[in-house]
């Protein structure tokens, strides 16, 4: 029994698609009708994983402290990092990525 469906209704459904759509375009609206179902399972196991996923906040002892010298010449490369998960750059003194909030320096 699917949605307080019983066998008989459902074949009195699948008879009535066959009619108006014909044999040749089942496949097409079968293939149709998964992809969507798939495409909003994803949907929302994306907007649950949203919910869920909290972006961490600096403390002070994950706080860096950063020394720069000016006599250095790669003073520029010194001045990001790049995140480990996602490879976005990053501020220095940055304890937390920007864009994923993964933790750095791990």
């Amino acid at each position: 029994m699917i949605l307080g469906l019983g066998v008989p209704e459902l074949v009195i459904i699948l008879v009535v698609v066959l009619v108006i759509f014909g044999p040749k375009n089942l496949p097409k609206i079968g293939s149709a009708l998964g992809k969507t179902v798939k495409n909003v399972r994803e949907g929302m196991e994306e907007g649950e994983d949203e919910k869920s996923a909290k972006k961490p906040t600096a403390s002070d002892d994950d706080a860096v402290e950063v020394v720069a010298d000016e006599d250095d010449a790669d003073a520029d490369v010194e001045d990001t990092q790049f995140c480990g998960e996602c490879g976005a750059k990053n501020p220095a003194g940055a304890a937390f990525c920007s864009k994923c909030g993964h933790k750095l320096g791990e």
